[in-house]
């Protein structure tokens, strides 16, 4: 699918045509410059890869240097590929959230807060044992016996306990986009989207 690279700005809210108070995401689209164009012949498949943000060129190696000069653009922090693109691009093109202009939804991809170690609770929404007799004696927010019994005498794989909460790859599906704002490089999206303010998220059509 089609898309662009972006850095979440952050949260805010807009009133609607009716006069409703709708929340949004402001997410800061592109614009992103085209660093290589993949063909089935060469390549084995058809796509569009995008760079997004300038980056240093001490910070940069030299294999990616050759590969950006190749494109004839400075050098970019963050790379991605897109397909189905309506326009005809090629090397060192630039993409712009106007891209954006009549579409009423899109899929953003990012990544989630990271919340670290977290029990049962919290991570898959147990009720905790309270005053029941579930293999717990008097801690609330345990997730109680985890064992069947003498057989299979072993916890499946898969069995839902504490453990590592966020910090993975989520896509927000079919977000209605509330506006677009060309001269700014801004897409105005309803809800919330994954990650933290100032992480980088991948807007799909």
């Amino acid at each position: 699918m089609p898309g662009l690279l972006g850095k979440k700005i952050g949260m805010t809210s807009v009133f609607s045509a009716d006069g409703k108070n709708v929340p949004c995401t402001v997410i800061e689209a592109g614009p992103c410059v085209v660093t290589q164009i993949k063909s089935v012949e060469k390549d084995g498949y058809a796509a569009v890869q995008l760079g997004f943000q300038e980056a240093k060129e001490k910070n940069t190696t030299a294999p990616l240097m050759g590969h950006f000069k190749k494109a004839g653009t400075t050098p970019k922090r963050h790379l991605a590929e897109f397909t189905g693109f309506e326009q005809e691009l090629n090397l060192g093109d630039t993409v712009t959230v106007d891209m954006f202009e009549g579409t009423v939804y899109v899929d953003v991809i990012g990544t989630s807060k990271g919340k670290g170690f977290q029990g049962v609770v919290k991570r898959h929404g147990f009720g905790g044992v309270g005053q029941t007799t579930h293999g717990q004696h008097n801690r609330a927010r345990k997730p109680g016996s985890i064992g069947a019994c003498s057989y299979p005498a072993k916890v499946f794989k898969g069995l839902r306990m504490g453990g590592q909460m966020g910090n993975e790859r989520v896509t927000a599906q079919n977000l209605q986009v509330l506006k677009v704002i060309p001269e700014h490089n801004l897409l105005l999206i309803k809800g919330s989207v994954p990650g933290y303010k100032g992480s980088i998220v991948i807007i799909e059509k």
